[in-house]
Order: structure tokens, then sequence, then C-alpha cells
């Protein structure tokens, strides 16, 4: 029989240790907490800190409730798989600009998740951060980037007029990452744009320098990520573990999965529903405050613990979208939403073939990083506008992101990179705005490889690729490359083939005045490129049908 004395004494000592390190805790704001702390009682810790926006976020989401049940959406997937069509002008608009910009553009080092991985020891942005800002400070953190971010030289209407230039028809400002710094103003947030930092509402000033120059603007709020962004910090000394400064951290529960799985449904880290909620309240504020007409969800916002809320805002959204006379679309990855209630988005990806439903990819205009970072390496102009023909061919948009210096400058290998896009859309826009998918996409050997992060992998396209797009009866043959022959021989236009139904009348090569000789043939459409044509980056060659 165990001694009673013995086991009152050994339960003595455990509620000792505990007391001791509750004690070490509260002296010791920095002492890691992962092991220390239940995921409820750090929870508790953020919804005390975010407390005073409790009546503020109760009004909005009231609001909230109220539109999701009131128009010709609800609160059910059902209804909106059944109910929810694309926008017309977002399907005809083919190419947008993505904009990741905020602090973790101060370090210009690593990449946009430069915040996370500061407090990973492991990582590279944990040695740059203490080499170059912590100065040996261990209360130092991802905080003390926000006073050096100061976006003096920012210019919303240099920013906007350069986008028109490109060529783009929306732009995709994020207006809060994982690192829980929101790039507007928010009434539910102490760490915003507004209130530090710059000191002004950048979000809104874009928003109507965009819309001034005709183009349509939306917003991409990655906020569900940061349920755990900073977990690294919780298990190292840092100020992520100080109440204190729960308000930005966020819970930073500790990601379960170990990875970033795409599926979402094996995926059990803790999300609080006050957490959840909040969530909803912030993404369903900045649809108020802003108007946007693309609403784009990172990938975790299909995790489970924000179903419920997804299916809300969506309800929301789209009965907020009629009711305000706009045309919606909410760009969703994975398993966000169903994919008929949304336009599904691949992210730095492709598809090999036509797709029936419209689809999106978003990919960087740079190599490393969706933010800015020193010395980072970019996609070639023509690289990007082979990505885009190839895209729009199968039914799809591309949204082409920058990442803007913490000081508002575009990198200049950006700038460049937008102004030959938009140069080269000038002459050709016609065979890519406002198109459909031919009967086949394009023909030729390079193979584009389907689904997300394949981008990087495509190869170089030879004379012999060619896309197709179609509009208004006529068909557009977009090549690739240039013939070294001048000769540009389209076997799918061969009458015995897909153009069976298509007897060539006319072929002009588009940006061209000069007369072009061909011929349509049963295996191929032959032409003879006009002597001296330009063919930069890709050429267009618009056909269309015999008068019967």
């Amino acid at each position: 029989m165990a001694n009673p004395l013995r086991l009152g004494s050994l339960a003595f000592c455990a509620v000792a240790l505990v007391l001791t390190a509750t004690a070490s805790a509260q002296s010791d704001p920095l002492a890691p907490t992962r092991d220390t702390k239940s995921a409820a009682e750090i929870d508790r810790e953020w919804q005390q800190s975010v407390a005073k926006y409790d009546a503020t976020r109760a009004k909005i989401l009231a609001e909230t409730d109220r539109v999701a049940n009131e128009g010709p959406y609800r609160a059910d997937w059902e209804t909106m798989i059944g109910k929810y069509q694309q926008p017309q002008w977002y399907k005809d608009a083919k190419f947008g600009i993505f904009i990741h910009w905020g602090v973790y553009s101060v370090p210009a080092a690593e990449n946009e998740w430069y915040p996370r991985n500061m407090y990973q020891p492991r990582e590279g942005a944990y040695k740059n951060y203490r080499d170059h800002f912590a100065n040996g400070d261990e209360s130092k953190g991802y905080k003390d980037l926000i006073p050096l971010f100061k976006a003096e030289k920012f210019d919303a209407n240099q920013w906007a007029e350069l986008f028109k230039q490109s060529g783009a028809q929306y732009v995709i400002p994020v207006a809060e990452h994982h690192d829980g710094f929101a790039m507007y103003d928010s009434a539910l947030s102490d760490w915003t744009v507004v209130k530090m930092g710059p000191k002004r509402d950048t979000l809104g000033e874009l928003s109507k320098a965009i819309r001034a120059q005709g183009l349509h603007f939306g917003l991409s709020y990655h906020r569900a990520e940061h349920d755990w962004f900073l977990d690294g910090g919780r298990a190292i000394r840092s100020d992520v573990n100080d109440p204190k400064y729960a308000s930005l951290y966020g819970p930073a529960h500790h990601r379960l999965d170990g990875g970033d799985s795409d599926f979402m449904q094996q995926d059990f880290t803790y999300v609080s529903p006050e957490f959840a909620r909040d969530w909803l309240a912030r993404a369903s504020e900045l649809v108020q405050k802003y108007h946007p007409e693309v609403f784009y969800f990172d990938w975790w916002a299909g995790q489970p613990g924000y179903r419920r809320e997804m299916t809300t805002f969506a309800a929301f959204y789209y009965n907020y979208a009629v009711a305000n006379q706009f045309g919606a679309a909410i760009d969703i990855k994975i398993d966000d939403l169903p994919w008929k209630a949304g336009t599904r988005d691949f992210e730095r990806g492709a598809q090999d073939k036509i797709q029936p439903a419209h689809w999106q990819t978003d990919t960087s205009i740079s190599n490393a990083s969706w933010g800015y970072v020193e010395h980072d390496t970019y996609k070639t102009s023509e690289q990007i506008v082979h990505q885009l023909v190839d895209i729009v061919s199968k039914n799809g948009n591309l949204l082409l992101n920058i990442g803007p210096r913490a000081d508002g400058t575009i990198p200049d290998e950006a700038r460049e990179r937008l102004q030959a896009i938009g140069a080269w859309l000038k002459v050709n826009g016609d065979a890519i705005y406002s198109t459909t998918p031919w009967v086949t996409f394009g023909e030729g050997p390079t193979q584009i490889k389907a689904g997300t992060f394949t981008d990087t992998d495509a190869r170089p396209y030879t004379p012999q690729d060619f896309r197709f797009t179609a509009k208004g009866g006529a068909i557009y043959a977009i090549g690739m490359a240039c013939p070294k022959d001048g000769k540009a021989v389209i076997h799918s236009l061969g009458w015995a083939h897909e153009a069976a139904g298509f007897p060539v009348g006319g072929v002009e090569l588009i940006g061209s005045s000069d007369k072009v000789k061909w011929t349509q043939g049963a295996d191929a459409l032959t032409v003879t490129l006009p002597a001296g044509a330009s063919c930069q980056y890709a050429y267009t060659l618009k056909l269309t049908p015999a008068q019967k």
C-alpha cells in the first residue's frame, strides 16, 4: 500500500511546481508558454486583449447576420451553389494585379513569412532579425518593425497609373496578411496602418485611385492563418508570450498538422469560436468600408474552425453586392468554399486543358517572395506574357503580384515588366480581353503541368506552339515564338481538323497594316508573316470566317 504521507508530499510538490511556473511566467513575460498554458488559456488572453472592441464587433456581426439572411442568398451552400454566377466583368478582365505590402516589407529579407520565421531558431529570418534589429534585446520583436514602416514615398495615384499602363483590369491589395497588422482603417484593432507606422489609410487611398483609373478594386484577407502564425514565439523567450501584445500577435496557437497540408479536414489546430467570429467581423468590416468587387481568401480559410463563418460571409457578401449593384467574386483556394460558389484559384499554378468554370492563377512577378526582398530575381516579361496567354486560352485569369518597398516605391524591375506587358497588351489585347476559349486551347510540343506551384516548371515555347481564343465570330491564333522562316503552320486550323466548320475568309496580323499571305488546307493553315513583322514575346493572327 502506498504511503499516504508520501503521496501528499508528491501532490504538494506538483502543485508547487505549477505555481512556481505560473509565477515565473507572470514575472517574466518573455518566458516560453507553449508547455505551460493550455490553448484555452492562451485564447482567453487574446480575447481579453481585444475586449474593448466587443461592442463594435457585436454591431458589425449583427449587420452581417442581417444582410446574410436578407436577399437572394442564404447562409447555406445549396442556395449559393444554385444561384451564384461569376460576374461578366471578371471573366472578361483576364489580367489583374496583386499587391503584398506591409510591415514584413521592412526587413527586405527572406520572404513575406518573415514575421513567422523570425521566431523560428532554424530559419534565416531568426538570425536576420537578431543581427539587424534586436541589438541583443530579447524583448524586441515584430512589433518593433512597425515604426520603421513609414510608406513615406507612397503615392496611390502613381501606383494606379502604372497598373493602368500594365493593361490590368482589376487590382487586389492585401488588406491583412498572416502577421495580423491591418493595412486599412479598422475599428476592431489598435494595430493598423492608420494608428501606427504610416498613419494613413493606404487601402482607402488605393481604392479611390484605382477606381479613378476605371479599374476594378478588390482586396485580399489572410487573417485566418493569424490564429497560429506566430506560434514559434511561444516555444522560445519572446514578446509573443507577453499578454500585453496579444492583440497584435493573436492567439499564436500551436500549428498541429506539421505542414501546409492542402487537406484542411485533417488540420486540428485550435480555432476558438471567438476568434472565428472576430475573423468574420473584420472581413465584413472590409466589405462595408471599401466595397471590394473581389474578395480573395488564402488557403487556411478552409480550416473547419471557420466553416460556419465562411458560409455566413459568402451569403453576406453576395447579398451586399446585389443590394449595392455590383458584380462580386470570391477567390477561393482548395477547400475554402464549394468550387461552384466562387472562383477557384491555383497559386503559382496552371491547367493543362480548358476548364468549364472560369478560374484564376495568382503568381508573383518575383521568384523568392510575394513581398519585397532585396536581391530577388524576377520573371521576364516574355514569361509573364506567355503565362497570361496560356491561362486565358484555358478560360482563366492571371493575377500577377508585385511587392513594393516599405517606403512605398515599386522596384524598377517590377515597374519595367508591368510596362512591357502593357505595351504588348496595347497591341494584342483584342485577343485577350472579353474572349472565350475556342474548341481547343492550342497546339504544339510544349506541355504545361496542371496544378499548383507548377509555373516555374514551364519550358520555353517553340514556333510550333500556338494558343487560341475566340470573340465575335473571330478566332485568334497567338504564336508563342517567332518562326525563323517567317511561316506559321497551324494544324488545328486545317479544315480537316478542329477548324472543320470554320472556312477562313481573312487573316490579319494584329498591330500590322501589311497584308498577310495565307492558305487553308486540310492539314493546316499556313501563314507567311510580313517581312520585319514584330513578334516580341508573342504575335497574334486574327482569323475571320468566309462569308456564306
